[in-house]
């Protein structure tokens, strides 16, 4: 049995194990462990019950990562989109005053239409139309982005008025925990050592324990809870009212969103084809769209790949038993949130810093002297981190490339549906501010 599945997953071609396997899924879950807490806060300003909320979304990424690691082969896992579920929140319950219920039936039928785009293989097209020249730019920019991510989250870049950001308080015993994280990692990293992220988060936060900076607060929380929100979306609602514009954002964010977040993690894992091709990607889009589905008819936002994934490949996972363990994880949380609770992020941001740093390695594959690859690659590069967006990112370097293509009279050479991507990124942006 363990020889067919290691067979079936791959393990001697990628050059992997299961400790290895394992050891990555840990890590992944770790790094996005937050969402836990995170997602339900932010949810739960809409008036659904905090408990059915937290319940939902660890089903729901236990879902989505055990169903792309099985079904789709890849170290991807899945939860409930940060961003979205502030538009979720903050635009569409708040802001136009639509019951959560209805928002739920909107995230339905956005999953419902990400599955028909799958079947049709269009969402397939729209990948195979980004440039691969662009790939590497793609993931070096989210490795900036997490970085970024990870200093703020460590309090080492705070905001500043004058300069947008600036040093933050190096007296702080958090930050400089986080700084010992980073040299921990850093350190391990240099010997090779395959769970250096791991070691390196678990080492921090039993230093911040021994500091008496780790605070647990225990509590209690039913499973059951779910049936507050299970199945209470209103999808009649949402065909019954003007729902185009909140399904439209739901779509259009998480496509590209996970789009960049596919190319990125697979480059770095050094999972493309020769042919710049993603091979299974059908089934990883299936795992998305029908992961948005179930979280609609349990009761979260829009579900979709996580960047923190390419902290399990940062230490060493390679298949889809990564995504599974992370999987695996999520549904125990369920039991075992207020313990996981426990993980600061002074001790889970040195991971994201360092993973940004071995990501933004590929960009020497960019051709920086060839100008039509490396301006879009440019805009790419910083256009994710600066605009706290990975599919605005790719729209600048998107954009640009098929302007330059034109202009340059090259415009034949590249497939049509890189020109229709072109138009509907700048329709994005028409429709952002209108």
């Amino acid at each position: 049995m363990r020889s067919r599945l290691e067979r079936y997953f791959g393990f001697a071609e990628h050059g992997t194990n299961w400790r290895t396997e394992v050891l990555a899924g840990v890590t992944t879950f770790i790094t996005m462990a937050y969402i836990i807490f995170v997602n339900p806060e932010i949810l739960s300003q809409t008036g659904m019950p905090l408990a059915a909320v937290t319940t939902a979304t660890c089903l729901c990424a236990a879902f989505g990562s055990i169903l792309m690691g099985a079904l789709a082969n890849y170290p991807l896992a899945l939860a409930p989109g940060m961003g979205l579920n502030a538009y979720f929140t903050y635009t569409v319950v708040k802001g136009m005053h639509v019951p959560w219920q209805t928002a739920l039936g909107a995230v339905f039928l956005s999953g419902i239409i990400f599955l028909l785009l799958t079947l049709g293989g269009i969402r397939q097209r729209l990948v195979a139309a980004i440039p691969h020249q662009l790939h590497a730019a793609v993931a070096g920019g989210i490795g900036l982005f997490i970085a970024l991510i990870g200093l703020r989250n460590a309090g080492i870049i705070v905001p500043n008025e004058a300069t947008t950001v600036s040093l933050g308080n190096m007296h702080s015993p958090s930050v400089l925990l986080a700084i010992f994280g980073i040299l921990l990692i850093a350190v391990l990293e240099v010997y090779r050592v395959r769970a250096s992220m791991l070691i390196g988060v678990l080492g921090t936060m039993l230093l911040g324990m021994l500091c008496h900076q780790v605070h647990w607060n225990p509590s209690t929380m039913n499973p059951l809870a779910i049936r507050a929100t299970a199945l209470h979306l209103d999808i009649r609602g949402a065909l019954g009212m003007n729902a185009l514009e909140m399904i439209f954002v739901f779509l259009f964010v998480d496509l590209f969103d996970n789009i960049g977040t596919l190319v990125a993690v697979t480059e770095r894992a050094c999972l493309i084809a020769g042919d710049h091709t993603i091979p299974r990607l059908n089934r990883i889009f299936f795992a998305d769209a029908a992961s948005t589905v179930v979280g609609s008819l349990a009761g979260t936002s829009t579900v979709t790949s996580y960047i923190e994934s390419s902290s399990g490949v940062a230490a060493g996972g390679r298949t889809g038993v990564t995504a599974i363990v992370t999987g695996l994880l999520f549904f125990v949380a369920l039991f075992v949130a207020p313990l996981v609770g426990a993980l600061p992020e002074f001790a889970t941001a040195p991971a994201l810093i360092l993973v940004g740093a071995l990501m933004v390695a590929g960009v020497a594959q960019i051709d920086w002297e060839e100008k039509r690859i490396s301006i879009p690659a440019f805009l790419t590069l910083i256009g994710i981190p600066l605009t706290y967006s990975i599919a605005t990112g790719l729209s600048f370097g998107l954009i640009s490339f098929a302007v330059l293509e034109i202009a340059m009279g090259r415009a034949r050479r590249q497939h049509w549906v890189l020109y229709l991507l072109a138009v509907l990124f700048v329709a994005r942006f028409v429709w952002m501010h209108a």
